[in-house]
């Protein structure tokens, strides 16, 4: 006879096993517009950027049609004044905002999260200097440095770029790793690492930064959009890499060459329209990883 619940000698009915958090945070990250949306986004634009190239024929500086045409079938951005394909400049040119966007905002990160982690987890003397130097950087104008030491270089690459926009955007990501690093450097599990005998690396990588993981992951995302929006800037006025394309250097040549003047919506708004799309959606999905991580913020 089948025991009914609730009579004597019934057996108690098992509970459902509660969702590991790994699960939890995927089930919430499907139901999330935010993220997801800024991730199709994102991840459109990236592969754009990885195979787009692959299927033009000719290079992005290249003359190659008749000059200050509207898209058309052949030429699906138009052309330049100069008869360059605008469609070939913006595929390259995505791929070069996503290189430096990902090497600035990785160097960035890099410096940042170890200065941080550092200075959060040995306090004293090395916090001061550490969070002294921090301060230093964090008063200089970025930009300015920027564009005095980008302008005497004679070749400026992507890279190059890259890693002076990284060196001069590290120091917020520093100061807010810190002050996490600082909370999570006096638990428990932390002073237990210490009394075994881990050294300084290994308490940090295997302690402190794995239980700021999210944290570390939209910090990134900050910095990739950050370092976009500066490359953008310094493009634009000319200080962009001399021997490529990117869409602030697009930007810069539909200025130079007055195509909102001509009426040539389609040699500037390309190169403007994906700027923004782009560190817009990284915004949104940092919003959207940002909810998911954080209880208070979900939806049900």
């Amino acid at each position: 006879m089948t025991n009914v619940a609730g009579a004597p000698g019934a057996q108690p009915a098992a509970e459902p096993a509660a969702p590991r958090k790994g699960s939890e945070t995927l089930h919430y990250a499907r139901r999330n517009p935010k993220l997801l949306i800024g991730l199709g986004i994102v991840l459109a634009f990236l592969l754009l950027g990885l195979i787009g190239p692959l299927f033009v024929d000719h290079g992005p500086n290249e003359y190659v049609g008749p000059q200050s045409q509207p898209p058309s079938g052949e030429f699906w951005l138009g052309t330049t004044s100069f008869g360059q394909d605008i469609w070939a400049q913006f595929v390259f040119g995505v791929r070069t905002t996503f290189l430096i966007g990902v090497f600035g905002g990785g160097v960035a990160f890099v410096i940042g999260t170890a200065v941080g982690f550092i200075a959060g987890y040995k306090g004293g003397i090395v916090d001061e200097i550490l969070n002294m130097l921090t301060n230093v950087v964090l008063v200089l104008p970025a930009m300015v440095v920027l564009i005095v030491a980008i302008a005497y270089l004679d070749a400026r690459g992507v890279f190059v770029q890259g890693l002076f926009i990284g060196l001069t955007s590290w120091p917020w990501a520093a100061r807010a790793v810190r002050s996490q690093a600082l909370s999570l450097a006096t638990r428990d599990y932390v002073d237990l690492a210490r009394l075994s005998g881990r050294r300084t690396g290994k308490i940090i990588t295997t302690e402190i930064a794995p239980n700021m993981s999210s944290y570390l992951v939209m910090s990134f995302i900050l910095l990739f959009g950050g370092a976009i929006l500066i490359a953008a800037g310094l493009d634009f006025i000319g200080l962009g890499p001399s021997d490529g394309v990117s869409l602030g250097l697009m930007l810069e040549s539909a200025v130079a060459w007055s195509a909102l003047q001509f009426g040539m919506w389609w040699w500037f708004v390309p190169p403007g329209l994906g700027i923004t799309v782009i560190v817009s959606s990284l915004y949104i999905l940092n919003v959207g990883l940002d909810e998911i991580f954080n209880p208070k913020l979900r939806e049900l």
